[in-house]
């Protein structure tokens, strides 16, 4: 694609970092992961920060630090990724679905406190494209509920001023190759709570007492034990260093991803049948997505032709999400039907997610715009 719907911005910052640990001797997890857990912790403002090798791993750990099991609930979004839900189902949990708002497509508060009941064990809203959930709202309904964050899309979001990664019991974040910064493959669980983090991070490694960093790196002893069963979801050194290049230029990759949302905003604000999601005045989006809705009753085409004509011109795009609900997990296991979260199912049919990463030119930009412009004005009712 001339303009494709992702490009990584990978300088010699990131060469140099990752090449030094491949020079070190030691390339799984010890003193350069610890480092990114540190540089996390502090730009998000938590106490803590376990770094593991994906979002959905940190979804899953701080999970599986709450003892949840069957009989319990947790209270997910319908319009998400696997990762949101699926990581409920491994506890042994249930998740419970509920629909979105609207306007920005996040958690609707409402919907949760619909659906709470006494089997409710935690909630887990999603900041959506890098737009900050209703926070306020969700926390005066979960009471003493436990909320951990997906904040795959979220870094550096702000709610209200607070940096997404310090508000709930705990906040998962991706560091997956489209992220605003990346380790190609990885994630970090943050927290206050020394328990969250205790557990975590032990779960984070089989388990076990002591992690191969803490064992080798003295010389002393080569003990460790067996506390509980874990799982294989530390983060390496070599993605770690990776990472930290990434993050002394994360002002510098969100403000581009900021610019170009902006000049969207800007550019298909006179177009009435193109319906952008809302961010409101007192948050500041991290801008992973940037999604358009066809006003498809004034189209003559629906969202998949849209799709076609503008990759005809070489523009790359992609849909987030087709909603759990939809997919034939979810209405074999639990019989969920398109008419049960309607906000969400409406939505789908609407949804593009057009190109804005930090590589993209003034002309790569443009391009976007015109094309837009150019299959509505052909299309209109």
């Amino acid at each position: 694609m001339p303009v494709p719907y992702h490009r990584p911005s990978i300088t010699n910052a990131e060469t140099e970092a990752v090449q030094k640990v491949l020079e070190s001797g030691w390339l799984t997890t010890g003193k350069v992961t610890a480092e990114f857990e540190g540089e996390i912790a502090a730009r998000v403002g938590s106490r803590y920060a376990v770094a593991v090798n994906s979002a959905t791993a940190a979804l899953h750990i701080a999970l599986a630090s709450l003892d949840l099991g069957p009989g319990d609930e947790v209270i997910v979004p319908t319009h998400t990724f696997a990762a949101t839900s699926e990581v409920v189902i491994y506890t042994g949990a249930t998740p419970v679905l509920v629909d979105v708002e609207r306007d920005n497509l996040n958690m609707d508060p409402a919907g949760v406190e619909a659906a709470l009941t006494p089997r409710t064990k935690a909630m887990m809203p999603v900041h959506f494209t890098g737009q900050a959930a209703d926070m306020d709202a969700l926390i005066a309904i979960a009471g003493d509920i436990p909320i951990v964050e997906d904040a795959a899309h979220a870094l550096p979001t702000t709610y209200k001023g607070q940096m997404v990664g310090s508000i709930g019991l705990a906040t998962a974040f991706s560091f997956y190759a489209n992220k605003t910064i990346t380790t190609g493959e990885g994630g970090m669980l943050t927290t206050d709570d020394p328990n969250i983090e205790d557990r975590a991070r032990r779960l984070s490694l089989h388990g076990l007492s002591r992690a191969a960093w803490s064992r080798f790196e003295s010389g002393s002893t080569w003990e460790y034990d067996i506390v509980e069963a874990g799982f294989k979801y530390n983060l390496t050194d070599v993605a770690s260093a990776m990472g930290l290049a990434q993050l002394q230029r994360l002002d510098e990759l969100a403000t581009r991803r900021r610019e170009i949302a902006l000049t969207y905003n800007e550019a298909f604000s006179g177009l009435a049948e193109i319906d952008p999601l809302v961010v409101p005045r007192h948050d500041d989006s991290a801008w992973h997505l940037y999604i358009i809705r066809l006003r498809l009753e004034h189209l003559t085409i629906d969202r998949n032709t849209f799709i076609a004509r503008l990759a005809d011109r070489g523009i790359g795009t992609s849909v987030h999400y087709k909603p759990l609900h939809l997919h034939p997990y979810y209405t074999t296991r639990f019989g969920f039907d398109r008419s049960d979260f309607p906000v969400s199912s409406d939505q789908f049919d609407r949804i593009i997610s057009l190109p804005i990463f930090p590589g993209m030119t003034h002309g790569d930009v443009t391009e976007v715009i015109e094309g837009v412009a150019d299959i509505v004005r052909s299309s209109r009712r």
